[in-house]
């Protein structure tokens, strides 16, 4: 088994999207390169692996995917656009596998493949009006549909392999990729799931595993299927911090449950309902998701966090990195009923261009028309 400790996340540093290097990255060194991909995860397996990758391969394939499940919430939004530019920017290619058959098999959208396709495309639609950097080819969005249909004498064969070489226990571990667990009712489509989901990695030619933490035990497997082969270059595994949602103790965001989540089309007023109503104890960081957003989304996306308040409240303060605004919030010279208002205007200045977007463009506004009016399935 694979070390699952994790790394500290306060040894990390985030680099902002407007700090992405004017250097290309032919100039980077490796090192500089592996700062920049090495503070998109929480945890990476392993460190050394990812340092030699970098210093040896010029443009290392990076996998990432998802399945168009519904309306795209912040955490998908942002901070897979923020992820992605930075790999970009050290020069990673970015493969973003859009899982259509995989939500067919986890029944989201009620399986119908014709509107997982419509949500699919929706998401899209979002990086692309979010400012995710799509202008230098160096990310493709791939429907494993198609992607498989094409190759499916590869593809196949390699899921029927891993199937073979892992017992059933070792898959059920991996239900939580789905968003389910061991006790859950399970479809023999779920079942295989995992399966593929390991062959998809081999498939794509992925250097790179770039996913949440939630994706971790399938990533995994993927390693452990490298030593049953004699495989010597393993997946490199950089899976990132998962948000949070609004409540207290969840701890994470859900679709399903649109008090938890911030849709990346939310309008204003419904941000600032939302983060009004959201947990945000006074002087306690730890499981404050109001906190954590500031920490992942708004300080990585504009290098600073301004706090309005008039003079006779402590006047306005801006915050350029986490730690001074942490020590004001446990000392309590930030208190909620200021924060809450920052947070609020920050994320609207955010999502502001993908309304517009969605106002616009009448393709956008179609597909998000019609994804409103489908209910979404667990």
């Amino acid at each position: 088994m694979e070390n699952e400790q994790l790394s500290p996340d306060d040894k990390m540093k985030s680099l902002a999207i407007d700090e992405t290097p004017s250097a290309s990255p032919a100039e980077m060194n490796a090192e500089e390169k592996y700062r920049i991909v090495r503070s998109i995860g929480e945890e990476c397996i392993q460190e050394d692996e990812l340092r030699n990758l970098l210093a040896k391969k010029p443009e290392p394939i990076c996998y990432d995917g998802f399945e168009p499940s519904g309306r795209m919430h912040i955490a998908q939004g942002v901070l897979k656009a923020i992820n992605v530019n930075k790999l970009t920017s050290a020069g990673c290619r970015v493969k973003i596998w859009i899982a259509d058959w995989f939500a067919q098999l986890n029944g989201k959208m009620g399986g119908d493949l014709k509107k997982i396709e419509v949500v699919g495309q929706y998401f899209i639609e979002i990086w692309k009006s979010v400012g995710m950097d799509l202008d230098g080819g160096k990310v493709e969005f791939l429907w494993s549909s198609k992607e498989i249909n094409s190759r499916a004498h590869e593809y196949w064969p390699l899921v029927m392999d891993i199937a073979r070489k892992n017992k059933l226990p070792r898959i059920l571990r991996c239900c939580q990729i789905m968003g389910r667990n061991e006790q859950d009712e399970l479809t023999a489509a779920q079942i295989f799931y995992p399966c593929m989901q390991c062959a998809d990695i081999f498939f794509l030619k992925a250097d790179i595993c770039q996913l949440g933490m939630d994706q971790r035990k399938v990533n995994v497997l993927a390693r452990e299927y490298c030593d049953d082969i004699k495989r010597k270059n393993k997946p490199i595994i950089l899976s990132h911090h998962m948000l949070p949602g609004l409540q207290q103790g969840q701890e994470k965001m859900s679709k399903s449950d649109p008090s938890s989540s911030i849709y990346m089309e939310d309008e204003e007023a419904e941000v600032n309902v939302k983060i009004k109503k959201a947990y945000c104890p006074p002087k306690v960081v730890e499981g404050n998701p109001c906190m954590e957003y500031i920490k992942y989304l708004v300080l990585p996306w504009t290098n600073e966090f301004k706090v309005e308040r008039s003079p006779d409240n402590g006047g306005d303060k801006v915050y350029t990195n986490f730690e001074e605004l942490v020590a004001d919030y446990e000392s309590g010279a930030l208190h909620p009923g200021d924060l809450k208002p920052a947070l609020s205007k920050t994320i609207n200045k955010i999502l502001q261009p993908v309304r517009n977007h969605f106002a616009n463009d009448s393709k956008a506004k179609d597909l998000l028309k019609r994804v409103k009016a489908y209910r979404v399935t667990k």
